[in-house]
């Protein structure tokens, strides 16, 4: 007699399950990262886990689903940084971590670049979620710097002028990111924190 329960029966397909999902999101990032959403086939990212393209989309109903589930998985992995536990001008101390886990996971950080590039266009898939990403990140951006004023932290800004330095903050995280693509030797973590901690300084100065 089996000493399986239904539980146990059930946990097995699923966890199968499961870990398929996860291959072919990490099999899709590393496609679209490469080729982009439009030049990544399904059966280019089929190819490389030795599935039909029929049986991939199984797990996600159409290429469009796929990526969703690749830009949510970035999102997870972005999130994840050690950034939930800090406020104010420490939030910006943390971005030099958060460009070191980009290092660390260059196929995401190729995908981020390659999408939101493309995803300017308003017809893209992944248009919504990339403007939604920036909105997100800018209102949090915001937040910490405004936080920091009213703690005394930094010199008084205004709602405009919190608005321009946060714009400033991640065109300089995405620039980094990109020289750090087209040339591995970039430092990007001692660049981030230099640029943090001038900024820092000039946010404390009184205008």
């Amino acid at each position: 007699m089996s000493s399986e329960t239904p539980d146990t029966q059930r946990r097995g397909p699923y966890r199968t399950g499961v870990r398929r999902r996860e291959q072919i999101i990490g099999a899709a990032t590393a496609v679209f990262a490469e080729y982009g959403y439009a030049g990544g086939s399904v059966r280019t990212i089929a190819d490389r886990i030795g599935v039909s393209p029929a049986s991939l989309l199984q797990h996600f109903g159409s290429k469009e689903g796929l990526l969703m589930a690749v830009l949510e998985d970035w999102d997870r992995h972005t999130v994840e940084t050690r950034l939930t536990d800090v406020t104010g001008l420490d939030y910006f101390r943390r971005l030099p971590d958060v460009m070191a886990a980009n290092v660390s996971n260059r196929g995401l950080l190729e995908l981020f670049i390659t999408m939101a590039a493309e995803a300017s266009s308003p017809t893209h898939p992944a248009h919504a979620f990339i403007q939604r990403r920036y909105t997100d990140n800018l209102a949090t951006l915001a937040g910490h710097l405004q936080h920091a004023v009213d703690a005394g932290d930094v010199a008084v800004l205004s709602s405009a002028e919190i608005g321009i330095e946060v714009r400033l903050v991640t065109a300089i995280l995405d620039g980094i990111g990109l020289q750090w693509l087209l040339d591995p030797s970039t430092d990007v973590v001692t660049s981030t924190a230099t640029y943090v901690n001038r900024t820092i300084t000039g946010w404390r100065s009184p205008r």
